[in-house]
């Protein structure tokens, strides 16, 4: 299969913030990747960008989308590219675009799903806090 050529093999820009391999614990009945593990690590790669923001402790507080385009399977090298798309006073809203490559082949790798994720910054006590500067 070619990529779209509209869609790039890999995002413009984001921070490479998650890179897992696709195991068989991971799968659902059906033997595909679990939907609910994928999102997972979206959400991981996505706090990992808004703690560096943040310059400490977050929580999720919406996922705005989610996007599941093509399946995952075992096997599969996952990566998560996040980028910081809004900031407010105390919250970041995160993109995350996942991509997978099959059998370590480069021209196997396909956009799998992408996201828009808010997280807040929060204090010892789990209140929200401003962010910094």
């Amino acid at each position: 299969m070619v990529n779209n050529p509209d869609e790039p093999a890999h995002p413009s820009g984001g921070l490479l913030a998650v890179r897992v391999l696709a195991m068989p614990a991971d799968t659902n009945p059906q033997g595909d990747i679990f939907g609910g593990w994928l999102m997972s690590q979206v959400d991981i790669a996505g706090s990992i960008l808004a703690v560096q923001r943040a310059q400490g402790r977050v929580a999720t507080v919406a996922v705005h989308e989610f996007r599941f385009i093509k399946p995952v399977y075992v096997g599969d090298l996952v990566s998560c590219y996040a980028e910081l798309e809004r900031e407010g006073r105390t919250s970041v809203r995160v993109k995350v675009e996942v991509y997978s490559e099959r059998e370590r082949d480069p021209s196997s790798v396909k956009k799998v799903a992408s996201a828009s994720i808010t997280y807040v910054a929060v204090d010892s006590e789990s209140r929200p806090r401003v962010l910094p500067g």
